[in-house]
């Protein structure tokens, strides 16, 4: 599918797109720890296994010549008289610790000891194949965690607005499920080629809206496309299996990412509203399934779909979502595939939760072997007939065979002469046709190998593609390299050379999470004041459902068939979100749309797996608060947030009318009279009960400038609760919280509290901006609920 206006699908087409961090961190702990507590209660079904230990590396005392006696004397402490204390491995580079063959209660004796951070089971290194559930925290299958208190999310159904989706797939299988839940009021539309066995317990609704395309583009060509539910593009199947498909083994595209295939919320029950054909997708048609999707009764609203931010009134999918958050639905939108550039985000309103993308720690490495003996790194899904071991070939440039030499260097349709390409590897640009078009180009032409460079916007950031031929993605700076080595041995007389060297999937990758290049970045346009994306999740190379007669690589001419497919987007991190919010909902059935996103940002991490601030893959920097929102989602610890932000339909209501909405613009919006004499005396847009707060000013020539912000927060944790708070004032701030210390009595108790921001005017040249980051912290000891805090200052031309 290609690029479209008005709403278009943020998916790997596009222009270009986690690990050990969570085994590192507070919530993994716990859920290994009661991994290991499960199984050692059945200690007597037990055999012994092979464990990871993480140990604190410089707490070894003086007694120990070395750390391996040190892990052995660890071992032996907690260890029967009558069983060895055998060390397997001691690791002192990558990895500080040892691994060892213990038996479960062993295991859980170990992790007792002060000096052990992490004890790991072995087995989890089988269950890596979508990765993202092991990323997020949610592989497993002991009894703990949010998938035991959710039950997997088997009451609740998640509303997939996309190309619909192909049911025949094992990831939308019904077994072991119970009844259709009684609230459900939706329909499984029966067409020639949907037929009546096409839903299921899993699959309980299915829909397709069609009109405003048809209005639009004339009859569809039925040829081509289905009048049906079922998905001719793969986007609709992959994204509803990510939200909530069943576990499925084995799983792979083509032999990469082996293992076993899983969604966010495997028991959750799925619906699926076709609204998206191949001239795009319409508002009217959204809208419609909207409407639909709310009345059948959906408890989550996945939408892979975005396009021109306009006014909310304006806006289908902002109307939309109001009266589905109104009426209690979560709704999670892709942020968009603008990346890297400002102001890309898409679907801002404040009711919609939006969802920006993250590396995961697997990629699937492919490197350019140069004849100069230079290896450039690069990535790709390729496994058909491969390049010949060992042999090196002709290396050629797309934009200096002929023709007009820019169609020739972005490998456009017809641009390649075939006496220039035939039987060599050619190196083409990213831009205008997507990146397994440029492969087929070469194909056709009698390449017989491609090296897709990237652009100077498109950065360094990489996406894995299921390729036409041998062919590998490489970042704009070796790009450069493959190029300026191409241009050197022109001079020299000596031909260029290279190959490709396909390595398969690599797990354990470090730095991850990473923000991915294409993932749209804030700030807001249409309102400053609200922070843009929300959060990020796992969008990058994920391995989901994909349905038959459709190739891999998106493709015409592609006819391979795979069970699974490989895809990168927002679309891809969005029904992540979309899966953890029907859990939480499942978890706590008395929050609401707003308590679950307060949750999932208030305790999102903004570090990696090395410890460090995310970096922005597109070049490398550290990346902000306008790439991740309030950063990665951590499901685990979203499940008990201590606090969380509610937000009411008045309080959005207030909103609009602080932004200088029209009483009417608002009626259009929201369906209700809206009355803004009040609101307007109480507050400004950014009074909005957000979980992050955004400061702008203007700076008007003057010198000092401030404002305040009221935020009320609900007690969601234990009774007779004090949160103290922590400001981290953005540099050159000062910014001051009263009161300093909350005390709740019981939970549901609300209490207020004031951030005041003062700053002083930088210079800036006119039309300049300066953004400044900090954030607010409140704490009871056990919980962490974190804000982060925006102070941007703009001269006005």
């Amino acid at each position: 599918m290609s690029i479209f206006d008005p709403h278009s699908l943020h998916f790997t087409h596009f222009p270009s797109l986690q690990s050990s961090l969570l085994s590192f961190s507070m919530g993994f702990f716990l859920f290994f720890f009661l991994s290991l507590l499960s199984l050692a209660s059945s200690a007597s079904r037990d055999h012994h296994k092979t464990f990871i230990v993480r140990v604190q590396n410089d707490a070894k005392p003086s007694i120990f010549t070395t750390h391996k006696h040190w892990y052995e004397s660890s071992l032996a402490s907690v260890l029967s008289p009558s069983t060895p204390a055998q060390v397997l491995h001691v690791y002192d580079t990558v990895f500080h610790g040892f691994s060892a063959k213990l038996s479960p209660t062993d295991a859980l004796n170990l992790q007792t000891l002060p000096h052990i951070l992490a004890v790991i089971p072995e087995q989890v290194r089988r269950l890596h194949t979508t990765r993202s559930p092991h990323f997020l925290g949610l592989q497993t299958s002991d009894s703990a965690g949010l998938l035991k208190e959710s039950d997997f999310g088997s009451d609740l159904v998640i509303g997939v607005l996309d190309t619909g989706i192909w049911p025949e797939r094992q990831s939308f299988n019904d077994r072991d499920l119970g009844p259709v839940p009684s609230k459900w009021k939706g329909q499984c539309v029966t067409t020639k080629d949907f037929g009546p066995g096409s839903c299921n317990k899993k699959l309980i609704g299915a829909r397709f809206f069609c009109s405003g395309y048809e209005a639009s583009n004339g009859k569809m060509n039925e040829t081509s496309e289905f009048r049906s539910p079922r998905d001719t593009d793969g986007h609709g199947t992959h994204t509803a299996s990510i939200a909530a498909g069943r576990y499925v083994f084995p799983a792979s595209t083509f032999g990469y990412a082996k293992g076993v295939a899983a969604g966010m919320a495997p028991k959750a029950r799925l619906a699926a509203y076709k609204v998206c054909w191949t001239a795009g997708c319409f508002d009217s048609d959204i809208l419609a399934a909207f409407d639909a999707a709310v009345a059948d009764g959906v408890d989550v609203i996945s939408l892979s779909v975005g396009g021109v931010v306009v006014p909310y009134h304006l806006d289908a999918i902002a109307i939309g979502a109001f009266s589905a958050a109104d009426q209690g639905v979560f709704v999670s939108a892709s942020a968009g595939n603008g990346g890297p550039g400002g102001l890309t985000v898409t679907n801002v309103a404040p009711w919609v939760a939006t969802i920006g993308t993250g590396t995961i720690d697997r990629n699937f490495p492919a490197d350019v072997k140069l004849g100069n003996g230079k290896v450039v790194p690069g990535v790709s899904v390729y496994n058909g007939p491969g390049l010949s071991p060992g042999r090196m070939y002709p290396l050629v440039y797309g934009g200096t065979g002929g023709g007009d030499g820019y169609s020739s260097s972005l490998c456009l349709e017809g641009s390649l002469d075939p006496e220039f390409v035939k039987n060599k590897i050619v190196v083409c640009d990213r831009g205008i046709n997507s990146r397994a078009t440029k492969g087929e180009v070469v194909k056709k032409a009698g390449g017989i190998g491609m090296i897709l460079a990237n652009g100077v916007f498109d950065g360094e950031g990489l996406v894995a593609d299921c390729h036409v031929l041998p062919a590998t993605a490489v970042g704009a700076s070796n790009g450069d390299e493959i190029r300026g080595y191409i241009d050197s041995a022109s001079k020299s007389k000596s031909p260029a050379t290279a190959t490709i060297l396909f390595k398969g999937t690599r797990l354990g990758v470090r730095p991850a999470p990473v923000v991915a290049s294409f993932s749209a970045r804030g700030p807001n346009p249409e309102t400053p004041e609200i922070l843009k994306p929300d959060v990020i999740a796992p969008g990058l190379n994920i391995l989901a459902a994909w349905p038959d007669k459709v190739g891999p690589s998106g493709v015409s001419s592609d006819s391979r068939n795979t069970e699974f497919n490989i895809l990168s987007g927002t679309s891809m991190a969005c029904p992540h979100v979309s899966g953890l919010a029907a859990l939480l909902k499942a978890a706590h059935p008395e929050w609401s749309p707003a308590a679950i996103k307060s949750a999932l940002m208030t305790t999102a991490y903004t570090v990696d797996n090395r410890g460090e601030t995310m970096l922005d893959e597109s070049n490398g920097n550290t990346s902000t608060v306008l790439d991740f929102g309030s950063g990665h989602v951590h499901p685990t610890k979203a499940m008990d947030p201590g606090l969380v932000y509610d937000i009411t339909t008045m309080d959005y209501i207030d909103f609009l009318c602080n932004s200088n909405y029209t009483i009417n613009n608002i009626r259009v919006l929201t369906r209700k009279n809206a009355d803004c004499s009040g609101a307007k005396r109480a507050g400004h847009v950014g009074n909005l009960n957000y979980p992050s707060l955004s400061a702008v000013f203007q700076q008007y020539g003057r010198r000092n400038m401030s404002t305040h912000f009221i935020r009320r927060v609900t007690n969601v944790g234990e009774p007779n609760s004090i949160y103290k708070v922590t400001i981290r004032p953005p540099s050159g701030t000062v910014v001051t919280v009263e009161p300093e210390q909350l005390v709740f009595r019981r939970v549901g108790q609300k209490l207020n509290f004031l951030v005041r921001v003062q700053t002083m005017a930088v210079k800036l040249s006119p039309g300049g901006t300066s953004m400044k980051t900090g954030s607010i912290v409140w704490s009871d000891g056990k919980h962490e609920v974190t804000s982060p805090l925006t102070v941007t200052m703009q001269q006005p031309i």
